[in-house]
């Protein structure tokens, strides 16, 4: 067992969790025969484009900084869905295309546009600012942990990039926040928090597997699922864990609860989607 798995001793939910799970899934099938759709266009850092490749009898390979990208389609047209980091600045980058029948690969340039992102400041426990060599000695163990998780990148394609909100809630914290904590600036904010009760259950929004659980020290009980070609999604900060590495999970079942572990202020939901090891906003994800 990896030291870093969480494996609660209870992994029940109550009557009214399997309920509303019951209802998401039922909701989910129905969704099911709509036809795939794909997340909102926005070129800023944090954003997704979505890049025409024409007809072709084979999927094309597409890449960012040698990155693999998701494509999407058949050979009536492909589609490449590209993350845009938070980091990157604003102007041209570019995407390699590379035939799968062979010939010469070509170089496609996107122009990213500047964006603005606010800044919150926050109070958390001071240890949770200034590590100790303890708590810095786990967070790195569990830094190199996650950075292979994200480097997750299976052949599966998912069917549609369109997502449901995981819980009901305001949103407390929109992505791309630079936070402050404790009057000291930490990395942009790389998810959505959505506000919500200790208990609340998480549905998932999207067909997936999954790929990791644990209990880590800035993000609490986290689970992490695969849902094909370099899309993952990661949920922070749970009370309970309702699931194990490798169960397939459909729309709307539920993957564990909403809670207040690791570095917070208060019982929510973080959830971020990452494309090609970028994170991006899910607001993208979401239906109009």
């Amino acid at each position: 067992m990896h030291p870093f798995v969480y494996e609660p001793s209870r992994r029940r939910f109550c009557l009214q969790t399997a309920a509303v799970g019951a209802v998401l899934c039922s909701a989910a099938h129905a969704r099911a025969q709509a036809p795939a759709a794909l997340p909102t266009n926005r070129a800023v850092p944090g954003g997704v484009v979505t890049l025409d490749l024409g007809t072709a009898a084979r999927r094309p390979r597409v890449s960012l900084d040698g990155r693999s990208v998701l494509v999407m389609g058949d050979e009536q047209g492909w589609t490449a869905v590209v993350g845009i980091a938070l980091a990157v600045k604003p102007g041209l980058i570019s995407v390699r295309i590379e035939p799968a029948s062979g010939g010469a690969a070509q170089q496609r340039s996107i122009k990213v546009e500047p964006a603005s992102y606010a800044i919150q400041q926050l109070r958390v426990p001071q240890r949770q600012v200034d590590l100790s060599a303890e708590d810095l000695a786990r967070h790195e163990r569990e830094r190199k942990h996650l950075g292979v998780v994200m480097a997750t990148h299976s052949e599966r394609v998912p069917a549609g990039l369109r997502m449901q909100v995981p819980v009901p809630g305001p949103r407390s914290s929109s992505f791309g926040l630079r936070r402050v904590f404790n009057g000291q600036s930490r990395t942009p904010h790389n998810g959505m928090d959505i506000a919500a009760p200790t208990g609340t259950p998480i549905a998932t929004p999207l067909d997936g597997r999954v790929i990791d659980t644990g209990d880590y020290f800035f993000s609490g009980r986290s689970v992490w699922l695969d849902h094909g070609s370099g899309c993952l999604t990661f949920y922070c900060h749970l009370s309970d864990i309702g699931v194990e590495v490798g169960r397939e999970l459909r729309v709307g079942e539920v993957l564990g609860a909403v809670g207040a572990t690791g570095r917070v202020t208060g019982p929510h939901l973080h959830w971020s989607v990452m494309l090609n090891r970028s994170y991006v906003d899910p607001a993208l994800f979401l239906a109009a």
